[in-house]
């Protein structure tokens, strides 16, 4: 009778156990349901064989799950800078214009850098509205464009007097449709179908990348300018090893930054052969600041943190220089065109991620894009850093 009783008293601890377990795990799943979490690095970050992150050129699975879990649920600052994202995706549509031959200029935009830049963004925005989204029909047409220009493009024609040019925008243009391309090819979004990257397509997109990596982007540093044209050359490259899963093509990247750095920000961060020189105006400065602000988070994300801190971080310096020249407490030697602290170029919201000084978080302050998101519509780099980085943890 005493063991019937021990055994019934077990039983019924038993089910009250198991009860409380149920109602438990029911609790944390509502609770994961409903309340934006930032993933988990270990979780989800997996490196190839060739010990690259995937996606890793700017974003990875988990800035993008965070972001697009802020924007749906709701969160006002997120969604005011997808906002931008989506006034692009709305005030454009894809040029349909995939030539063999792209005319560009140096100085001006002609139609030709419009249609191929300018699809590039576009497909950015869209892999990132799909990120946000999981709408299969974005995904799709960022594969159209990116199908398109790839099966198209074979080189550059170059008018105007700078023979050059077409190094300089083949770097532009290289990092940003592979930066959209990286996104398509391997993020999940929350409804756990991918982008339905093919072999096919994989293979003619690299070409026409080598393409451009081969022809025009190996040789932007050619002219010696020792500037953003260097810069811009590394951070292609470095966007496009990833892509690749390249070693090699990312580390030559990587040595074009590293040789260029101190030449063109100077150790008390001046940049005046940018800000003065041949341009004397407050843009291309802002090249060189982004294209390594760019350049130092893919490689961070790939666990290499060292663009940030090289040459006794020259790239802050080069920031604090900013921060100077907007408060008036440097004069550079020339008189620059435009207006000292509007447009604030997309890097700086990447920079002050990783930094978050006073003076990044200043600068950041003012960085006011156009409706569409863009510095005052130029096109030479993606944008968006206000959606994809900005108060996004370090974290991961």
């Amino acid at each position: 009778m005493k063991m019937k009783k021990i055994r019934t008293g077990i039983a019924v601890a038993c089910c009250l156990a198991l009860s409380l377990f149920i109602y438990q795990c029911k609790k944390v799943e509502n609770s994961v349901a409903n309340t934006p979490q930032a993933p988990s690095l270990k979780s989800k970050s997996l490196a190839t064989a060739t010990g690259f992150v995937h996606p890793g050129i700017l974003n990875t699975q988990q800035t993008l799950d965070y972001i697009a879990q802020q924007a749906n649920s709701n969160n006002a600052s997120r969604l005011a800078a997808y906002q931008y994202v989506l006034n692009y995706c709305n005030d454009h549509s894809p040029s349909g214009q995939y030539k063999a031959t792209v005319t560009v200029a140096g100085g001006v935009t002609t139609p030709d850098e419009i249609s191929f830049k300018g699809d590039a963004l576009l497909c950015y925005t869209l892999a990132l509205r799909w990120a946000k989204t999981g709408t299969a029909s974005y995904a799709t047409t960022v594969k159209q464009m990116l199908d398109g220009w790839a099966s198209a493009f074979q080189n550059f024609n170059v008018t105007g007097d700078n023979p050059n040019q077409a190094y300089l925008e083949a770097s532009w243009a290289a990092p940003t449709f592979a930066a959209a391309a990286e996104i398509i090819k391997y993020y999940i979004p929350a409804n756990g179908v991918g982008g339905g990257w093919t072999t096919a397509e994989n293979t003619q997109f690299c070409n026409f990348l080598n393409t451009m990596k081969d022809n025009y982007i190996n040789h932007a540093s050619d002219p010696g300018y020792n500037n953003n044209w260097n810069i811009s050359e590394g951070w292609a490259k470095i966007a496009i090893g990833v892509f690749e899963d390249s070693q090699t093509v990312y580390q030559n990247g990587i040595t074009v930054i590293e040789n260029v750095l101190p030449l063109d920000i100077a150790s008390d961060g001046s940049l005046n052969g940018e800000v003065c020189g041949s341009h004397d105006d407050y843009v291309h400065y802002q090249y060189s600041l982004t294209g390594l602000s760019y350049a130092a988070n893919t490689c961070g994300i790939q666990g290499d943190l060292s663009i940030y801190s090289d040459s006794n971080s020259r790239l802050l310096s080069g920031f604090n220089y900013q921060y100077k020249l907007i408060n008036g407490t440097v004069t550079p030697p020339c008189s620059p065109k435009g207006n000292v602290s509007n447009p604030i170029w997309p890097g700086i919201n990447v920079a002050d991620r990783h930094y978050n000084t006073a003076e990044t978080n200043y600068i950041a302050s003012l960085y006011v894009p156009d409706n569409d998101g863009l510095p005052n519509g130029d096109i030479s780099f993606l944008c968006w850093t206000n959606y994809t980085h900005h108060n996004v943890p370090t974290t991961f």
